[in-house]
């Protein structure tokens, strides 16, 4: 099959300069999955019956926001260049210089919500299958933006939808100028924000709205931690390995290490949740 050698749009990734603070997509990709998944929980906690107010919803914004910058940094730090950023600690709280990890956000997250719903008193498992609901819209708009900063490309390939990526990072180790021979590669960032934005969050919908699994706290944890990580175990197959990594046996990736785990432990929840009964509908008190 012969390749189209679709090129890569040319996007700067940053859309203004305001003297000498750059607005990049990429923050502004956080800040929409952030606020849009933040009012779509809210929305989720007024609109079907849960065991979380939705002011509790509302005020887990910013802690929320703390887990995954926290979270997505130190994942990114431990996971993918641990030398790195030992010999350079002081590189570790620049996040503006990129490098963010999902699991670790994931891992920030699941910390938030558990220090959240102790200091509130409010249920965990509900507040997580809540916060679980919205996250595919982060997702979407994350991976978005790794398109336009034209990183974590896929594999080489001969489909026709293969591009041809020249990133700004390309470029600029080519003095301003694409290099000639360049390779068709999969466009992983957009089955990406396809499979784990657009896919989970039509499923969880399904999940919320029409199976009315809510109540039965924990089920839509357990079917996020599942479909996000057979989805990342799959396209990790077409995804390039980060340059940073070491070849692991077997074909195996970093991505694919952190989410068998999250699989494993999304069907245990999943199961638990579903062969017990729903939860009974408890009166909603202020957040403490």
């Amino acid at each position: 099959m012969t390749p189209l050698l679709i090129p890569y749009p040319q996007i700067d990734p940053v859309l203004v300069q305001l003297g000498p603070f750059p607005i990049r997509w990429y923050a502004l990709a956080y800040i929409a999955g952030l606020i849009i998944g933040w009012r779509y929980a809210i929305w989720i906690a007024r609109q079907l019956p849960s065991l979380v107010p939705a002011e509790a919803v509302d005020e887990f914004l910013t802690w929320a926001t703390l887990g995954v910058v926290i979270g997505g940094r130190l994942g990114h730090v431990l996971f993918y260049q641990p030398s790195y950023y030992l010999a350079n600690p002081s590189e570790i709280v620049m996040v503006w210089h990129g490098g963010m990890s999902f699991h670790g956000g994931a891992l920030g997250v699941i910390a938030a919500i558990v220090l959240f719903a102790l200091k509130k008193h409010v249920d965990i498992r509900a507040l997580g299958d809540i916060v679980c609901a919205a996250v595919p819209i982060g997702l979407f708009f994350g991976r978005i933006a790794n398109f336009i900063n034209g990183e974590l490309w896929g594999r080489h390939t001969d489909l026709p939808w293969g591009m041809v990526f020249c990133s700004p990072h390309i470029r600029l180790a080519n003095g301003g100028q694409c290099p000639a021979g360049l390779e068709p590669r999969h466009p992983s960032q957009l089955y990406e924000a396809a499979l784990e934005g657009v896919l989970i969050f039509l499923v969880l919908r399904l999940a919320t709205h029409r199976l009315h699994w809510l109540q039965r706290r924990g089920a839509i944890t357990g079917m996020f931690l599942v479909l996000y990580g057979l989805i990342r175990i799959l396209l990790e197959t077409v995804r390039n390995p980060d340059l940073t990594m070491p070849v692991f046996p077997l074909g195996l990736t970093m991505g694919m290490m952190l989410s068998a785990p999250m699989v494993l432990a999304g069907v245990v929840l999943l199961w638990w949740s579903l062969t017990r009964g729903p939860a009974p509908e408890q009166p909603q008190h202020e957040p403490a």
